[in-house]
């Protein structure tokens, strides 16, 4: 009776987890990414989606590598994709190599133009043209 209970119980919150796995972001208007996925993303990936540009910041000059992926995209991928401009702006700044794709082959403005991150692609077509 106590694992039958313990089961019903875990499949409750795992199922109650799962549904607000995709709801909107208060922040961004965008949609949050996979819990299990989002527990795999580098705290500095991280910091980016958040927004933090000062974390960010402060990491760099820790010596965060710019260019290393995380769940297969960059940390300039992240930024594109959540439409974090001082932070992308900062990571070119910082050597970030924006031809680098995701594990998936995208490349950064692919990713942009997928999230209508329109600052974003914006600031890549101005640095890459």
């Amino acid at each position: 009776m106590r694992k039958t209970i313990l089961a019903i119980t875990l499949v409750g919150v795992l199922m109650s987890t799962g549904l607000m796995a995709n709801e909107k972001s208060n922040e961004n208007d965008t949609y949050t990414t996979d819990l299990v996925l989002k527990a795999e993303i580098s705290t500095f990936c991280k910091a980016i989606i958040k927004g933090d540009i000062a974390l960010v910041k402060g990491m760099i000059e820790a010596g965060e590598n710019v260019n290393k992926k995380s769940v297969g995209m960059t940390p300039a991928l992240f930024a594109a994709r959540y439409n974090r401009v001082e932070i992308l702006e900062l990571l070119i700044e910082s050597g970030a190599n924006l031809k680098i794709k995701s594990k998936s082959g995208l490349t950064i403005k692919q990713v942009a133009e997928s999230a209508n991150a329109e600052k974003a692609l914006a600031l890549i077509e101005k640095v890459m043209s």
